[in-house]
């Protein structure tokens, strides 16, 4: 993990808004380092903060670390993860890409140096799932397919 981390996330409970952006059949992802001890891929979001609504936090974070424009949809469920120096309470939300082809943005929380966010593209389920566990997103455990993961629902600890 990246000595950043402990500092900027404090040993608090962050928060997140997550969006779910498909094109054709296939799921946007953020690659992140420093997360662990390689890769780590999941979708695009991140911190809600004080007086910002969840959607615009969606609308802020794509553009952020994908360059695209989004609109946020429908709440689809939540996943809440827990381990220290680390814990989050993630909204994830139906995305729409308002046009555009994403290209790999910033963490505005992490120096120009030292960025977290190191690739984004589109991926099919079964790249996600072939990628190890500790890599991709805990909320990969609990589906195997496309349709397992867009019917999804309720509370989730991963």
């Amino acid at each position: 993990m990246s000595p950043e981390l402990p500092e900027i996330y404090k040993n608090r409970t962050r928060v997140r808004a997550c969006g779910l952006c498909w094109q054709d059949g296939k799921l946007l992802m953020v690659n992140h380092r420093g997360l662990n001890s390689g890769n780590f891929w999941a979708p695009p979001g991140g911190g809600i903060e004080f007086g910002e609504a969840a959607a615009d936090t969606l609308v802020r974070e794509f553009q952020e670390e994908t360059n695209l424009p989004v609109s946020a949809g429908a709440l689809r469920f939540v996943c809440e993860y827990i381990q220290p120096p680390l814990h989050a309470v993630e909204l994830f939300f139906e995305v729409v890409n308002l046009g555009g082809d994403p290209r790999t943005g910033y963490d505005p929380e992490s120096s120009s140096g030292n960025q977290l966010i190191t690739d984004v593209r589109f991926m099919g389920i079964e790249e996600i799932l072939a990628l190890p566990e500790h890599e991709r997103h805990g909320i990969f455990r609990k589906v195997q397919t496309e349709a397992d993961l867009k019917s999804l629902a309720g509370f989730h600890r991963i």
